[in-house]
């Protein structure tokens, strides 16, 4: 069975858990706290870092978009295409999922995981305001961005749902977990995400637990 190294509010690893899921791809899950440095892990991945998929023939592939894509190469393209269309279509899905992989979260969920999470149970280093307030700006921009997206067609990309929803929707469900977003002040992204967050794949990210920490009521709520 493949085997999927990642953390519950790794949002990377959860995109993944996403594709997997809308896939209907059976996986065994497999938890790396990334502040604990396990040299088996390292092995697989020298970078040290999640999402890591090891498949049934014992490949180790790591990365968010590149096991998005290997995924959607490997598995019947026929069923549930969620890197679909022509290849203008494609390259527009790829520059959203790669604007959540790599801009959210180098501008925001990065650094608000890292003083919210990482700091208080490594023990390493103190929190930062400065570094909070700035990715609280961030996010309000990158909501903006969302709200504007949502309202171009049901989905992000146009007619039908793609891996560039699942990658915003796997980014904004940690800092939703984490109690970050005032859904109020964005009425489009949240129609959006109670749209994803009622869709049977998101579930497993519903019912995550973290030691320590305890989501918002609305967390759970497809109503919110």
């Amino acid at each position: 069975m493949r085997v999927l190294h990642h953390y519950q509010l790794s949002a990377s690893s959860r995109f993944i858990r996403l594709v997997l899921a809308e896939r209907g791809l059976m996986v065994l899950p497999k938890l790396e706290i990334p502040w604990q440095r396990s040299e088996d892990f390292l092995t697989l991945n020298p970078a040290g870092d999640v999402p890591v998929l090891v498949t049934e023939d014992g490949l180790a592939i790591s990365g968010g978009m590149v096991i998005a894509e290997f995924i959607e190469e490997t598995e019947d393209s026929s069923q549930h295409n969620l890197l679909w269309g022509e290849a203008p279509a494609r390259a527009e899905i790829r520059r959203l999922v790669h604007w959540f992989e790599y801009k959210f979260s180098r501008e925001v969920g990065t650094p608000l995981l890292s003083e919210r999470v990482i700091k208080r149970f490594s023990g390493e280093g103190t929190t930062s305001s400065v570094v909070m307030r700035a990715a609280m700006s961030n996010l309000q921009i990158h909501l903006d961005y969302i709200d504007w997206l949502a309202e171009q067609g049901n989905w992000l990309t146009g007619r039908q749902i793609s891996l560039a929803d699942l990658a915003a929707a796997a980014h904004l469900s940690v800092l939703d977990f984490l109690g970050d977003i005032d859904w109020s002040r964005h009425p489009e992204a949240k129609s959006w995400y109670a749209k994803m967050k009622s869709r049977p794949s998101f579930r497993d990210l519903l019912a995550d637990q973290v030691v320590g920490l305890t989501p918002p009521d609305h967390y759970c709520d497809l109503d919110f």
